[in-house]
């Protein structure tokens, strides 16, 4: 789930990227599809209606329906185009009405290029890309290229391709491979598509075999001939990668298999290829290698906040990051049957996994950033904390549970602005506010603190049947100590103890907790007086004297209290502050 590790759209673009001019790409109807561009099966429909109508048969509510009930069989797009014209100059006729746009059309912005055109046209440009194979009689794609600057080498016949450019010289090479509505000799039928030219199947034969592909908007069903080139292509000299906007077909399948193809799935061409080249763009100035690991996406982050030029950059890697947790975090939110069937043990890991990359992101953030980075963490706290709020039916105890992924943001941000000292932003953080189930606002340093999160809504009970914390007194910090020292420090903390650094954020943020319980210094006396400032301390420093111990003596300085006391903490009073590291002691000694 990590978007870097896991995302195959990020892999792609990497390969894409070091690999330039290795990736073809094979488009289909698809991705016409969004210019209003009818697909096959639309204009089968279409050819169905007109031959109703021609044949003196009214309106139909349901021409499906109808042409089943006359014909017993399903609609067959050859079938259909060799009844209604019975030379390829009749059929071109009828196919060109579907592409070429009317006035009304163009004025609406339909039939020209899409965003997924011009996204290619662009990945052409740079080079990535400079070989398309498109089953589209269309011209859509030669369109963008050419507004692009680019003039494509165009193959669409068997004599075109004996005058055209030689693939390895060309900036750009079109195989139409069923022709050009404008030329008679498109291939349509059934029939026309059974084989191709043998010099068509020697180029494909050599593309498939030579070239990585990508391949949108083809479904893999019909198209006979390419279906048997991809079949008996001898190699996978490089990775093939099938966007299927739906589920993948039993037919196409077989190709997918053959090619041992990633699929990308969920997602329609415009949106894949505007993210496949955003991605491109982005690794272009960034000039960063392949990032097989959540690590490398840290290191993009570190190099984009370098300079101050990469800002966009850095916004729309946090964004896209945050944006992914979100969507991975969804269907878990909603809680369907068989997430709300798992142990709470099982949820925690899960969360964990799901919520890592853009925790350890924020900490990179927290570290090295300069202020401008906290709208981007709170995009994420809140988009996480709304999204989980947006379900609220279920065990108490669910529901709470699903504060922990944005709870992580916070703690890894928090994290790296404790490490760089940075406590007017970490006050900040604590202090702003998030919106809860109930449409109450709530503060970030309460509501998704460690320790409501532990305590709160009986969570505890739940906490302690994690491995190892059946007697912890706070098995929620362990577990968040351990996973800091084991898994996010290198990122962030330096040469600095990760748990000691876990639990100076811990006594920030008890001490801001303090503060929105309403502990003022009056308060704080008649506690510690009264032998009750245990009812105050949490987390690791309810028990770990020797961290009290270090704290007590640290914080008398001005050193470390200066910073503290103005960014807020301790209501800004070192009289308070020196009190309650006073309790502190006092309890460590009962």
């Amino acid at each position: 789930m990590p978007m870097i590790a896991n995302d195959p759209t990020t892999q792609l673009a990497f390969s894409v990227y070091e690999n330039k001019g290795v990736y073809a790409l094979l488009l289909g109807s698809g991705v016409s599809r969004a210019a209003g561009i009818p697909t096959g099966w639309e204009i089968t429909m279409e050819l169905v209606k007109r031959a109703g109508i021609a044949s003196g048969v009214g309106e139909q509510e349901d021409w499906y329906a109808w042409y089943r009930g006359q014909t017993g069989e399903q609609p067959n797009y050859s079938t259909l185009l060799e009844t209604l014209a019975g030379t390829q100059s009749e059929r071109r006729a009828i196919v060109q009405s579907f592409l070429e746009p009317t006035a009304q059309e163009l004025e609406d912005g339909l039939k020209v290029p899409t965003r997924a055109h011009r996204a290619i046209a662009e990945m052409v440009r740079a080079g990535h890309v400079r070989v398309i194979v498109t089953t589209n009689f269309d011209r859509l794609m030669e369109n963008a290229l050419r507004d692009a600057g680019i003039e494509p080498t165009i193959v669409s016949s068997v004599d075109t391709l004996a005058g055209a450019e030689p693939l390895t010289h060309s900036q750009c090479f079109i195989l139409k491979i069923h022709g050009d509505y404008k030329d008679a000799r498109i291939l349509n039928t059934d029939v026309e598509l059974g084989d191709y030219p043998t010099e068509f199947n020697a180029l494909l034969d050599r593309i498939i075999d030579e070239f990585g592909l990508i391949v949108a908007g083809w479904s893999g069903e019909w198209d006979h001939a390419l279906r048997a080139a991809f079949l008996r292509a001898p190699s996978r000299r490089y990775p093939t990668y099938w966007l299927a906007r739906g589920g993948v077909s039993e037919r196409a399948q077989e190709l997918v298999a053959r090619r041992r193809a990633s699929v990308v799935s969920g997602t329609d061409a415009d949106t894949f290829f505007d993210a496949l080249n955003l991605k491109l763009e982005t690794i272009q100035k960034s000039r960063q290698p392949n990032p097989a690991s959540v690590e490398l996406m840290i290191a993009m982050a570190k190099r984009f906040m370098d300079r101050p030029e990469h800002r966009i950059q850095l916004d729309d890697l946090v964004t896209a990051q945050t944006r992914q947790s979100i969507a991975d975090f969804s269907p878990l939110f909603a809680g369907q049957g068989d997430v709300r069937a798992q142990a709470f043990s099982d949820w925690i890991p899960e969360y964990e996994a799901i919520a890592e990359p853009i925790a350890r992101l924020a900490s990179v953030l927290g570290r090295w950033g300069t202020g401008d980075e906290l709208s981007l963490v709170l995009d994420a706290v809140k988009g996480l904390y709304a999204e989980a709020h947006r379900e609220q039916a279920g065990y108490t105890h669910w529901l709470a549970l699903k504060n922990y992924p944005a709870t992580l943001v916070v703690l890894g941000y928090s994290l790296g602005l404790t490490r760089a000292n940075r406590l007017d932003v970490l006050y900040s953080l604590l202090n702003s506010t998030v919106i809860n189930r109930r449409e109450q606002p709530g503060l970030i340093g309460y509501e998704l603190s460690p320790f409501y999160l532990e305590a709160g809504n009986g969570l505890l009970a739940h906490w302690k049947t994690l491995e190892d914390q059946s007697d912890a007194r706070t098995p929620l910090s362990n577990r968040l100590a351990s996973l800091i020292t084991c898994k996010w420090a290198p990122s962030f903390a330096g040469v600095q103890d990760p748990e000691l650094l876990y639990e100076r954020f811990e006594f920030l943020n008890l001490l801001f907790f303090a503060q929105a319980n309403g502990v003022n210094e009056e308060e704080l006396n008649n506690r510690i007086q009264q032998s009750q400032f245990r009812n105050i301390a949490m987390g690791r420093l309810s028990w770990h004297s020797e961290t009290i111990s270090r704290f007590a003596q640290e914080y008398s300085t001005a050193e470390f209290n200066a910073p503290l006391l103005a960014a807020g903490f301790a209501y800004g009073s070192e009289s308070y502050l020196q009190r309650f590291l006073e309790g502190l002691g006092r309890m460590s000694r009962w």
